[in-house]
């Protein structure tokens, strides 16, 4: 009996470091250290709406961790409303929605779409799933605090008696999705509500946290409290804050609590979003650092709206030019990159976009991100990448009807002694005669360059 306590004291003393590592809340900014490239993965939206099911995400993160995972590809998001058992495409069912939720008033994943979150499990069996293929795992909320908490008076956790009808407030709602109210960021309880809700994600495993309805208009005080619940639950979480359009005015804010941030609303497969987006971009380029990324939103290619938002089950609409204009901008820009199609669907085309090993290595390693001009329909984006050197160079042709010819002087970028360069798309070497880089581009059309040094 003696020895037999020895043995669990001497346990104990051993795991004591162990549980307050794991509730240790972390230092102000050490969440842009989780981060330090823009994370890449995959998410439910674009093929399937508010209605995804369990075996479609397992499907998803198969086709990854075969084709993907060693390219850089490791997040698997669920999206929106995964807690409602009878939700529907093409729009939300706001009439009779079910909700699963708990005694504290957090949303619990439905399990008639989830059957493994069965006996209070939530998202942690799928999570471990995800995990044992080394892939990430990620979900979608919107912000605030259920309706049903509210008019059921549920209690919030933690809170000494704080009840979720005295913390919310009917302003600001959510113009297109009714499930939730604002929480008043200076209420008690307020707090102590996110802190349950991350408690609750840490435990089930959750990497990654996509929190919609926060950006436009710019809700500052559940942005903060949402900061803190991150650092205090004991698991490296990414923050996404969406959707666009963020405000500019708010750049210094939300740099310094989340890991990315959307610049637009919902990108679709239309030409005019990847313009949209391209103008927008425009001002977001001096706040690209590690940790911390503009967003371009999805990326709609592939097989989308299986039972999506917008449109029928199709591959995505954009031409084969669109489409590497739209890599090719998304990469370079440095962007998070989530793929928005059904990955099994892909054919060898869409494969080839996101494998790309020149493309992957722009994106993860360059710096120094700059639009060198933007007008007349041709735009002009640079990098460089600080371990071997060489500089990055895209022209696009923007325009919908004039071919153009796209040209930048040696001298606009800083390459000491040039030697050549590659095509990264195509392979293709380069031959400069000149002093100059051009191309005569199609309308819609891109090339992306890697230029080296002697």
């Amino acid at each position: 009996m003696k020895i037999k306590s020895i043995l669990l004291l001497g346990l104990g003393i051993f795991l004591i470091p162990f549980f307050l590592n794991a509730q240790k809340a972390v230092k102000q900014g050490e969440f842009k250290q989780w981060a330090k490239t823009p994370p890449m993965g995959w998410n439910s939206w674009d093929c399937y709406g508010p209605t995804v099911e369990e075996h479609e995400v397992k499907a998803n993160a198969d086709y990854m961790a075969k084709n993907l995972k060693k390219f850089g590809w490791e997040y698997i998001v669920v999206d929106i409303r995964w807690f409602v058992e009878n939700d529907k495409a093409g729009g939300y069912n706001q009439t009779n929605p079910r909700y699963v939720i708990d005694q504290y008033g957090r949303y619990l994943p439905a399990i008639n779409r989830f059957p493994s979150a069965k006996d209070g499990q939530g998202f942690k069996p799928l999570a471990d799933y995800i995990h044992k293929k080394g892939l990430k795992f990620g979900i979608h909320i919107m912000r605030g605090i259920p309706k049903k908490a509210v008019e059921e008076k549920m209690p919030v956790k933690g809170a000494n008696g704080v009840t979720a009808d005295q913390i919310y407030t009917t302003a600001l709602q959510c113009e297109w999705l009714k499930d939730n109210y604002t929480i008043l960021a200076d209420k008690q309880g307020a707090q102590e509500y996110y802190n349950s809700v991350f408690e609750l994600y840490a435990q089930w495993g959750v990497d990654f946290i996509k929190i919609d309805d926060l950006s436009r208009p710019y809700h500052e005080g559940e942005i903060n409290l949402i900061r803190n619940a991150i650092d205090k639950c004991g698991r490296k979480i990414v923050l996404s804050t969406s959707p666009g359009e963020t405000p500019i005015s708010a750049a210094a804010h939300v740099k310094e609590h989340a890991n990315m941030w959307r610049m637009v609303d919902d990108v679709w497969d239309t030409w005019p979003h990847i313009t949209h987006l391209m103008d927008v971009a425009q001002k977001w380029y001096p706040y690209i650092a590690p940790g911390t990324w503009p967003d371009c939103d999805m990326i709609p290619l592939g097989r989308i709206s299986v039972r999506g938002e917008r449109g029928e089950d199709r591959m995505t609409r954009l031409t084969k030019d669109e489409q590497y204009t739209l890599i090719t901008f998304f990469t370079i820009f440095k962007s998070p990159l989530f793929f928005g199609g059904d990955l099994p669907s892909n054919d060898a085309f869409t494969l080839s976009l996101l494998t790309n090993k020149e493309v992957v290595k722009m994106h993860n390693e360059s710096t120094n991100v700059k639009q060198l001009f933007h007008q007349d329909g041709k735009i002009v984006v640079t990098s460089q990448n600080p371990k071997d050197g060489s500089v990055y160079l895209a022209l696009f042709n923007i325009s919908d009807s004039a071919e153009q010819k796209i040209s930048v002087n040696l001298t606009d970028l800083d390459i000491p002694g040039f030697k050549g360069g590659i095509n990264i798309w195509t392979g293709e070497n380069l031959n400069i005669s000149s002093n100059e880089i051009a191309a005569t581009l199609k309308p819609h059309s891109t090339v992306l360059y890697k230029l080296t040094t002697k």
